[in-house]
Order: C-alpha cells, then structure tokens, then sequence
C-alpha cells in the first residue's frame, strides 16, 4: 500500500496566509499539517508516499526531502494546471504502479487511527475503492453519499443544490433521522481507477472531479467501501478553522 496527497492548490480562502506556504504546511500545533497526515499514514504501515505539489512547491519539497528523516520515501510530481481532483491523482501513476493506494487531501485531518481502520476495512474484501464519510457536515459543499445494507456505496451527489435535497426527500433517499453521510476526502483505491479517472469530462465548474470517476465505477458494478471517521475529522478549509485548532 502507497499514498498519494495532493497538495497542489494555493488555498485561497485562507487569504494572506498562504502568499508564501501552500495551506498543506500551515502549522497545527507547531508543525504543517502535511506532516501530522504523514504520521497517521506511518501509524498505518504506509511508509511510500508521493506527494503532489503545485503552489510554492519547494517549500514541500525542501521541508520533507526524500522522506528518509521520517521514516518514510517520499517522492514528488509537479501539477502544473490546476484543473480539478480527478486528474491530480494520475501524476502519480508511475510511483504507483499496481499497488493499491490511499488518497487524501493535504489539508484533512483525522485521528491517526482513521488510517489504520481503512486498511482495515480494506482488507475484508476486494474491493474497488474505498471512501470516507463523516456526519454533520453541510452537503451542498461537498459530497451526499448512500450506503446499502453492507455499508457500500450506492450512490453519490455530488453539491446538491436545495431543490436536489428536496427531491432526495421526496423520493425517500433521505430519510428523517438517518444520517446524512458526507464525503471526508480520503479514499484507498485500487491502480484501476486510472480507467475511470481518463475518461473525465470537466464538470459545470470547468474542473475534472474526482466523484464523477467514483460515480462511473458505481455504475460499471464496481465495489465501493464506505468508512465512517470515528472521532476528529477536520477540513481546515479557513482561518477560522485553523485558528480553532490550535487551542
């Protein structure tokens, strides 16, 4: 098992932060929060790790090096076009080879453990991929996810609007008092999503998403695992977030 954490983006909402360090290498608690995701994934036994770069990428690059100081190898790819989360993950193919992976946003934070449960769950069958959810949060920012009685994927909308709720809840996909999973942003995926991830159009919002390949394997019968995060799962998405993480 490899990792892949994109890390590409500049974070604009977090404003004059992030003129000089991409968000990934804000600190939390004294060190980038790269580095905290880092340790969870060596807790996890993943020790080989590519890091997608793009925004103030030598800083990344120079911080971590070859990984050796870690306990970890890892190597580097350049996203140079910022066009979405579906094409980020393919800049690191050749490190993957066949080898299954996690994949996680550079600026997810979890329990380390969460890590460990995935290769866990991972581990019970084989499946296809497997995606994180958490309650809680508001879907029309992210992923509305459904599950069978398994707890694998059957569906995902990806931002629904207002009106796309109303209709979940007319047709009985919602349903009062169950829980409404949200998308948590780390996956583990077997090398064959690449297959999905090449056919990609680029959403209404000019992008290539990474839910519309996971929306194609759920349609093509593949098997996707769902995960809840037990515990702290934090998307430190502003300045606000990451003031309140250093209490």
């Amino acid at each position: 098992m490899k990792a892949v954490i994109l890390a590409a983006g500049k974070g604009t909402r977090m404003r004059e932060l992030t003129n000089e360090l991409p968000k990934p290498m804000l600190p939390v608690h004294g060190r980038p929060i790269l580095e905290h995701i880092l340790e969870g994934l060596l807790g996890a036994g993943i020790r080989e790790v590519c890091i997608i770069t793009g925004w103030r990428a030598e800083v990344i690059e120079s911080h971590f090096g070859d990984g050796s100081r870690f306990g970890a190898r890892i190597v580097y790819a350049r996203q140079v076009v910022q066009d979405g989360t579906g094409k980020a993950p393919e800049y690191a193919k050749d490190f993957l080879g066949g080898d299954d992976f996690l994949l996680t946003y550079g600026d997810i934070l979890v329990k380390p453990e969460t890590y460990r449960q995935m290769v866990a769950r991972w581990q019970e069958q084989p499946f296809s991929g497997l995606l994180t959810v958490t309650e809680g949060e508001d879907v029309t920012k992210g992923g509305l996810n459904f599950f069978d009685d398994q707890f694998n994927l059957t569906r995902l909308v990806e931002k629904p609007s207002p009106a796309q709720l109303e209709e979940l809840r007319a047709t009985g996909w919602l349903k009062p008092g169950q829980p409404v999973w949200y998308n948590a942003g780390i996956y583990l995926f077997r090398p064959q999503v690449f297959e999905f991830t090449a056919r990609l159009q680029k959403s209404p919002r000019g992008e290539y998403e990474l839910t519309d390949a996971i929306i194609a394997m759920i349609a093509a019968g593949q098997t996707i695992a769902g995960l809840k995060i037990a515990g702290r799962w934090v998307d430190v998405r502003d300045p606000e977030v990451l003031a309140s993480l250093q209490a």
